[in-house]
């Protein structure tokens, strides 16, 4: 341990009793769970999911890293109540939703799959992959920092990412019982979401398009006809249908510069009337104006009274993008190639107890760099895992050893064995609408020039 002081003897307790209370909870074959957890934290880089039965932890065969995936029933609901007892202690809670993909491209026996959004370093190329979409509600706990402890991250079946957000904005809101602040993705930024979590106590920041279209206060009636349900319109792109700003703000932050911001209240989306926001238009002076850094950008509060520069607290929306890299490259979530969607959950549960699992060791272990790293006094989840391993010996393992059971009788004589069934891709709305863009914008190849190659006969056999 770095200290060994009343507060790190504190902490380390903390994460004893935090591994113990987890262990509790993975229900059948929890010890092979377990052990599975700390093998992805021992092994940095492996190339196969059955390379992560050669950690020192991982006391079992190989057989038993799927079969620990395949008997295992982690209870979601009571480990996302553990998460949040072991929330920190913040004047407001900020939490952070997203949703990612997993690739499956050629799994074609695993029901589910549909196109995904994953974006591509590749210009002229749609940012449309195949495979599960998994959406994630995370907890962020730091003002600057890379950490995001995720609460929920569960599958998307058969329904919206947006649908699938709200549902678990709901039900962590529930479990808390405290009004948090919210951000969300300009994909979030539409009126379907706005309305199906009006209901929901948090307040929501999004960052929206910069071609939408809202309304602002209702037309005046004329004195015949019906009377006005819509707005004035308020075009981002033509400025002149822009009225003056209810508020307006000129100051220099220490991260991007120059900065003005003005103010428009009681905007609302076409579809959804009832909800009125508050939207901020943020112009960076000194920003290039490229696509990954744009000049100016659209904000919209939705809830009770905002903070002071409520726009601000965008920039911790960025941690769960951080987590999952992280998740996807250290804790080695897409290396697996399960064939059933059970497995690909319960597999995926394991995810966020990792998280929290080094979120707690943060202050316990020893910053372990590589020849070619500096140190760091604020530790980030990779260089936590990459202490935690020597932590592992002191700390121990809640699970048991295992009892060898005999060889397996196999498959029974004289049963047949039945192909797994292939099954179509599942194509949504937006799914239907980027094949139709990739089949409108193929690239035509150009005619070859020159005679043509004469053909060579075959002799007949």
């Amino acid at each position: 341990m770095c200290n060994h002081n009343s507060t790190a003897k504190e902490n380390f307790s903390k994460l004893v009793q935090f591994r113990q209370a987890g262990y509790a909870l993975f229900g059948k074959a929890k010890d092979s769970q377990f052990e599975l957890t700390d093998a992805v934290i021992q092994m940095r880089q492996v190339h196969s999911f059955a390379e992560l039965s050669n950690a020192p932890a991982f006391r079992r065969k190989w057989s038993s890293v799927y079969e620990a995936i395949q008997d295992g029933r982690p209870e979601r609901n009571k480990l996302m109540h553990l998460y949040l007892t072991q929330r920190p202690v913040q004047d407001r809670l900020v939490l952070a939703g997203d949703h990612t993909a997993w690739p499956r491209l050629w799994a074609d026996t695993l029901p589910g799959r549909s196109y995904q959004h994953q974006p591509t370093p590749v210009s002229c190329q749609r940012p449309v992959t195949v495979g599960l979409g998994y959406s994630t509600l995370a907890l962020i706990p730091e003002h600057n920092g890379s950490w995001a402890l995720p609460v929920l991250h569960e599958r998307i079946d058969n329904q919206k990412p947006i649908e699938q957000a709200a549902k678990q904005l709901a039900l962590v809101c529930q479990e808390l019982g405290v009004r948090p602040i919210t951000l969300w993705d300009s994909e979030y930024g539409c009126g379907a979401f706005l309305k199906i979590t009006a209901t929901i106590q948090a307040d929501k920041l999004f960052r929206l398009r910069g071609n939408l279209c809202l309304e602002g206060s209702i037309k005046p009636w004329k004195g015949r006809g019906m009377h006005p349900i819509h707005g004035i319109p308020f075009h981002f792109q033509k400025p002149e249908t822009w009225w003056q700003p209810d508020e307006m703000y000129a100051y220099t932050d220490p991260e991007f510069g120059p900065v003005t911001v003005r103010v428009w209240r009681d905007l609302r989306f076409r579809k959804a009337l009832d909800c009125r926001m508050i939207v901020a238009q943020v112009e960076r002076i000194q920003a290039p104006g490229t696509r990954r850094k744009p000049r100016i950008l659209w904000f919209a509060w939705s809830g009770e009274q905002p903070p002071e520069k409520w726009w601000c607290l965008y920039t911790r929306r960025y941690p769960i993008d951080h987590w999952y890299r992280f998740a996807k490259n250290r804790l080695h979530w897409i290396l697996p190639k399960f064939f059933s969607l059970e497995q690909c959950d319960r597999w995926s549960d394991l995810m966020p107890f990792l998280t929290w699992e080094l979120w707690l060791a943060r202050t316990v272990v020893e910053d372990c760099p590589l020849p070619w790293q500096k140190r760091q006094t604020k530790l980030s989840p990779g260089r936590v895992c990459q202490g935690f391993q020597n932590l592992l010996v002191t700390i121990g393992t809640p699970s048991r050893v295992c009892k060898p059971r005999g060889y397996a009788p196999g498959w029974p004589s004289g049963k047949p064995k039945a192909k797994r069934m292939h099954h179509d891709l599942v194509i949504s709305e937006q799914g239907q609408r980027n094949r139709d863009y990739n089949n409108r914008h193929k690239p035509t190849l150009p005619a070859k020039r020159g005679r043509p190659k004469a053909s060579i006969p075959c002799a007949r056999i």
